[in-house]
Formats: structure tokens, sequence, C-alpha cells
């Protein structure tokens, strides 16, 4: 899993980056044998987490990562809305009155310019009632008053992402043409085995689970290869190119995988044959906040 880090403060408001001792694509450095692929799981989430205390930050990275997701941690809320101008995630965890950017103000943004699509919780010491009626009427999903108890916690955490996130919990996943079995690791194509290596497996999952949605590279990167990365790679674009032709996402299958300028990658589901509007479905988009 991704490697817990201090909150950024590098001017490129980028996401944490794992260990130095392993290149972009996994290669050990120095004798050093990078994470085995076969440990994570398939429906790991990505978590940002804003809290201004390095305790209570320590604290919930400790609990999103012995859930088995990834999770990078920010001290700063301005630091934060610059890095999800270019990144994305599966959840947000939010301060009250972190510095920078408050988490109300962080919050606003990603509702009035994403919607709903990404869950947002509150983990904060401050538990006066009008601020917790501010932050649900707002848009927030779950707020929480410390201290916290961890358990629990984890549990909200994952309820938040089992409802936000159907499509990666279940074992077996049907899309169009597309059969998708987490369990045995297999897909079909209108019936017919596609054979897939794991790392493909797992891009495609993702990318089958969150149609419509932009995935940023770092994001693709740290659910399929296990880690955060800042250092420039074509091993995603590699990667995707296999998948679209081993499972000839092209419009005959009312699919195209489409790159975004800047970003990373979308699924497109078509319009259904027979509808020849020449427009596509495009599901809402993630929480992204502009610089």
């Amino acid at each position: 899993m991704g490697k817990g880090s201090a909150a950024l403060q590098n001017p490129q408001f980028e996401f944490p980056v794992s260990s130095r001792d392993e290149t972009p694509c996994g290669r050990p450095k120095n004798g050093i044998r990078p994470l085995s692929l076969r440990l994570i799981r398939l429906d790991t989430m990505r978590v940002a987490v804003l809290q201004t205390d390095p305790s209570y930050r320590n604290l919930i990275s400790d609990v999103v990562k012995r859930l088995g997701h990834t999770c990078v941690t920010f001290g700063d809320g301005l630091v934060l809305s610059k890095a999800l101008s270019r990144s994305t995630v599966d959840l947000l965890i939010l301060d009250w009155n972190s510095t920078g950017l408050c988490g109300l103000d962080l919050l606003k943004s990603v509702r009035s310019s994403f919607g709903e699509r990404v869950p947002v919780m509150f983990a904060t010491p401050d538990g006066a009632e009008h601020n917790v009626v501010c932050a649900l009427t707002a848009g927030a999903d779950d707020y929480v008053v410390y201290p916290v108890r961890p358990g629990e916690f984890g549990a909200r955490v994952e309820a938040l992402l089992r409802r936000a996130y159907p499509g990666s919990s279940t074992a077996c996943l049907e899309v169009g043409p597309y059969r998708f079995d987490a369990r045995q690791q297999t897909v079909t194509v209108r019936g017919k085995p596609v054979q897939l290596s794991g790392t493909q497996f797992r891009l495609a999952q993702l990318f089958f689970s969150n149609i419509g949605r932009v995935l940023s590279r770092d994001h693709i990167f740290a659910m399929v290869w296990g880690r955060e990365f800042r250092e420039t790679t074509r091993t995603i674009d590699s990667h995707v190119s296999r998948l679209r032709l081993a499972l000839e996402i092209e419009p005959v299958n009312n699919f195209r995988l489409q790159p975004v300028y800047k970003s990373g990658y979308r699924l497109l589901h078509l319009y259904d044959e027979g509808k020849d509007t020449g427009e596509d479905r495009v599901e809402p988009a993630p929480a992204q906040i502009a610089a």
C-alpha cells in the first residue's frame, strides 16, 4: 500500500511520493525489492486527509491504511486544494479549522463544482452544533468529533466508500459486454475469455468501476501499482494502450477510453447501439478543484 507521508510543502503541490528506493516502474534500486503487487486489494481506495494537528493526521492515516486503502495527508487546506486541481481521490477527510483554507470552504468548492460523487467526512475537535449543521447542510456525508474510536471511525469510512462506489466491492461486475470476476481475476467480452495479467486486470477493473470519471495518473498508479509517484513515466500509457487492444475498448462495444489532457484517463460509456445521437454518456466528474 502507499506509504504515509507528511503534509506537502513543495511548490508544485503534488501528492506525496513513495520511497525513493524504487523506480517509477517498480524496479528495485540498491537491491531493495518493491512491494509485491499480489498484496494490492482490488477494492483499494485513495483517501486524502486534511488535519492541522499532526497527531490527528497520523491517527486517521493509520486507520485508513489498516483498512487497506492508500492515504495522502495534508496540514494545509490551500495545499490540498491546489493538489486536487491535478489529482483525484475517492474520499476526503477534512478538518473544520484548517490553516490556509478551512474545511467548510473546501467542501463548498468541491460540491459546487463537482457534485456529490466523492464522499466528504469531517473529523475535528470542534463539535459545536452550529458547525455540524453547517457542514451537513453544505454537503458533508459525515461529521465525527474527537476523540474517535478507531474501529468505529474505520467502519464509517468503509460505509461511505461502499455507498459511493458500489461496483468496487462486488465479486462480479457486469458492464455492457464485459464481465469481471474479482475472485478469479478473469474477464470475458461477449462471453469470450480474455487473458489479462494481474496488473491489466486491476487497471481494467479500476476503469470499469469508475465509468465516466476522470482518474488522474497518480491516482491510477496508486491503485494499480500500490504506491504514490511523482516522476514522469510512460508505464501507465503503455498499459492503457495494451488494455484497450486486449479488451477491444472501442465504440463497437459502446465504450471509449479517453485520455484527459494534463490529468489522466476516463472511460466513457457510449449510447447503446441504435441510438445514433453522436454524443457520449458522461457520469459526474470526480473531486478536482480549480487552482
